[in-house]
């Protein structure tokens, strides 16, 4: 193999957040060069010795400034991008949780990661979603315990 060929980027891992309030999820509108403007899940990359449950919630104060209760691990989902500006491969862990307090309100602490955060009902989805979250919704996945 030649030393100057260019390897392909290793994938990652992102930890994503379902986190529900009544019968909908908090969704913020992405601002980065990977699925730029659509719909995504609080999350981000997996740091050296976290698990997935303290990931989750890293971040999701990061973003938000919420905190939650106890995860609950729903599913893996394996997402290749090869129409973003530079390719990249992502193995997406989901998991699930409820706010420690309901009364508390997102903000937008990383406004140069999203545009702003809301919450939105299950069955009226905003449009577009990221990739690994169109993906789940379109194979008829349901991130609520009773459905």
């Amino acid at each position: 193999m030649e030393q100057n060929a260019a390897k392909p980027p290793a994938p990652r891992v992102a930890v994503v957040l379902f986190l529900l309030k009544d019968e909908s999820v908090l969704l913020g509108r992405r601002c980065s060069s990977v699925g730029d403007s659509t719909f995504a899940l609080p999350g981000g990359h997996l740091e050296f010795g976290e698990s997935f449950e303290e990931c989750a919630a890293r971040e999701l104060k990061e973003e938000t400034g919420l905190e939650i209760n106890k995860t609950e691990l729903l599913t893996v989902t394996n997402n290749v991008f090869l129409e973003e500006p530079k390719p990249c491969h992502y193995v997406t862990v989901f998991l699930r949780a409820n706010l420690a307090d309901p009364e508390q309100v997102p903000q937008n602490l990383e406004p140069e990661k999203c545009y702003g955060w809301d919450w939105y009902a299950w069955d009226n989805l905003p449009n577009p979603l990221f990739l690994p979250l169109e993906k789940m919704v379109k194979s008829g996945f349901n991130p609520f315990p009773d459905h």
